[in-house]
């Protein structure tokens, strides 16, 4: 078994497919020098790396750690971008010419995820259009959109959560490489922040310990959760007992891994940067980003 950090380097060698120095190597995954020079050696030592070059070896150690699906939560109306949602959902709205959705959707083909899954739910039948660039994605339709937490739709693909990524389908992704071809454990992403008054998660020793709404030193949630085989099992009991308890279905459905049953997992925070992934939640912030709309 790799360790993390051996796992973060092979993943950066096999993503940038070029000889890399160590210095190159700390700017890509944050490691420190000390750490990067340590498991290199450990990593050339086992045959996994060769030249700086990751190994055939080196590929096959990955492969366990690969992602198997995505699934997408976006039934929502996406009230608070009204006037454009009146009739459009709000992952299909075109942000400088490209739809919400469709930033990382190409994220998820670049790496080859292809197994995909969208809950609907709001203006459903218009996320048809996607199939002509996106052939792989498998619609499942949640009838309750309307008068529970999104909760409902994790509900609905309860059993599909097993080496997989949950998003929200409002993302506006600037990079794409958060979305990786190997994930080594449960994550959610986060952004580093010393004061926020939006939804953001506390951390221990890099495992997420609480999620609240508001917080200081603590990191504001992206959006974006990867569910390891061991995760994706237990969820399957754990959204359904979270979603048929009292006021449960007003729950998020990263929540019951992250808060109302916690005690049952490990999900630890992945750092992104600011501006690696825009939530546009306003009307106000669409038009700031895209001109267009500013008329």
């Amino acid at each position: 078994m790799l360790t993390a950090n051996e796992f973060e380097i092979l993943v950066c060698l096999e993503r940038e497919k070029r000889s890399l120095t160590q210095r190159e190597i700390v700017r890509l995954t944050n490691l420190s020098l000390g750490n990067v020079n340590k498991a290199i050696g450990q990593l050339e030592e086992k045959g996994y790396v060769k030249d700086s070059l990751i190994t055939d070896l080196g590929l096959e150690q990955l492969e366990p750690y690969r992602v198997k699906r995505a699934i997408f939560l976006a039934a929502g109306f996406g009230s608070r971008m009204v006037p454009i949602t009146l009739n459009t959902p709000k992952p299909l709205v075109l942000v400088n010419g490209k739809r919400i959705i469709e930033t990382t959707l190409d994220a998820l083909m670049k790496v080859g995820i292809k197994e995909i899954y969208i809950v609907t739910g709001y203006l459903s039948d218009q996320f048809e259009l996607l199939l002509k660039k996106y052939p792989t994605i498998t619609f499942v339709y949640n009838p309750k959109y309307n008068e529970a937490n999104n909760i409902a739709s994790a509900y609905l693909v309860k059993d599909k959560l097993s080496k997989a990524y949950m998003l929200e389908s409002d993302l506006y992704l600037n990079n794409d490489i958060i979305i990786r071809k190997y994930e080594y454990r449960s994550n959610y992403l986060g952004m580093k922040v010393d004061r926020t008054d939006d939804w953001c998660v506390e951390t221990k020793k890099g495992i997420i310990t609480n999620e609240k709404l508001g917080g200081i030193n603590c990191y504001q949630m992206a959006g974006i959760a990867y569910y390891d085989e061991e995760a994706g099992e237990k969820l399957k009991t754990d959204i359904e007992d979270v979603y048929n308890m009292p006021g449960g279905k007003e729950a998020f459905a990263e929540q019951v891994a992250m808060l109302y049953r916690k005690q049952n997992y490990q999900i630890h925070i992945r750092e992104c940067k600011p501006g690696d992934i825009i939530e546009i939640d306003t009307f106000n912030e669409l038009k700031k980003i895209d001109k267009t709309y500013d008329v």
